[in-house]
């Protein structure tokens, strides 16, 4: 596993499968070959599911999701072709259809990207196309919709709210609330991907998404219930820039591989508001910034050796 550890990375997650010899950790870009071959030599398979993600910040700032997402993506593949990897997997995202209107859109609908964040995960999955058709380097890209879960970072929508409702603040919702969105529990979303690495069709690209979207307001008017707050507790603030309305995928492409998500919205959203309640050390560390302690306490120490955490 290849990860910066920027400020969303956090070792902890993965502390017992590293400790435990199951995942070999290294630190390092995906936009640095050298970190890349270093990680990719032995592999038969690339998983990419490192990018920037977050569409606040790339409307503040988007020269790093251009590094991650496409200057990254470009290195790995440029990589994965050297080495002759049997199958390279880009994770992407229902963003780059854009907005949708009402419409399901499909593997073949064009890329309207919204943000800057959509547009740089439209650039990789040109890049994994690209290298597919010149290189025959075996791409196949998943766009998926939104997902949650465990150990999701608190600066979305989903954590944010859980924690904030635990915390006794306010939920700040843009605009009027009614943004929907089709959320994918994480465990089908990895079940899907893992799927599609290896029973999918170089060179396509599959959806995967539930198909049943929920408005933002009712998302979060039902953590609220789960964890018997009250509804005043929803603030509207001021619309982010660019906010696209909906997403909507058909993902039969999905289904006629043999997969189908085996969790209902509002139980798997009952068990991540479980999680954070039972692991309020872990996303308060998160939020104050102190999960940097394991990365110092554990990781630095190795490198003082000469070795990569997990060797």
């Amino acid at each position: 596993m290849l990860d910066a550890l920027t400020y969303a990375g956090n070792l902890e997650n993965i502390a017992r499968l590293v400790e435990g010899g199951r995942v070999k950790f290294i630190k390092g870009s995906i936009a640095e070959a050298a970190d890349v071959k270093t990680a990719m030599k032995g592999c038969e398979a690339v998983f990419n599911f490192a990018a920037e993600t977050h569409v606040d910040r790339s409307i503040q700032e988007g020269g790093t999701f251009i590094k991650t997402d496409v200057l990254g993506t470009y290195t790995l593949l440029r990589v994965a072709h050297e080495l002759g990897i049997e199958r390279f997997v880009q994770i992407s995202t229902d963003e780059v259809y854009g907005s949708s209107s009402g419409e399901y859109f499909t593997e073949a609908s064009p890329l309207r990207p919204g943000n800057p964040y959509a547009a740089s995960k439209c650039g990789g999955d040109l890049m994994g196309a690209a290298f597919f058709n010149t290189f025959e380097v075996p791409v196949v890209i998943t766009r998926s919709s939104n997902n949650f879960g465990p150990y999701q970072h608190v600066e979305k929508f989903i954590p944010l709210f859980i924690t904030n409702t635990i915390e006794g603040k306010d939920l700040p919702l843009y605009g009027d609330g009614k943004h929907e969105r089709d959320w994918i529990y994480v465990e089908d979303n990895c079940a899907a991907i893992e799927l599609v690495g290896t029973q999918g069709t170089a060179g396509e690209i599959y959806n995967i998404a539930v198909g049943s979207s929920h408005p933002n307001i009712e998302v979060a008017e039902l953590i609220l219930e789960l964890l018997g707050a009250p509804k005043s507790r929803i603030k509207l603030i001021e619309d982010r820039k660019g906010h696209d309305r909906a997403y909507l995928m058909d993902s039969s492409k999905m289904g006629a591989l043999g997969w189908q998500p085996r969790h209902q919205f509002r139980n798997a959203l009952e068990k991540t508001v479980q999680w954070y309640k039972d692991n309020e050390d872990w996303w308060r560390r998160v939020k104050s910034g102190a999960f940097r302690e394991y990365y110092d306490t554990y990781y630095k120490e190795k490198l003082k050796k000469g070795k990569r955490y997990g060797d």
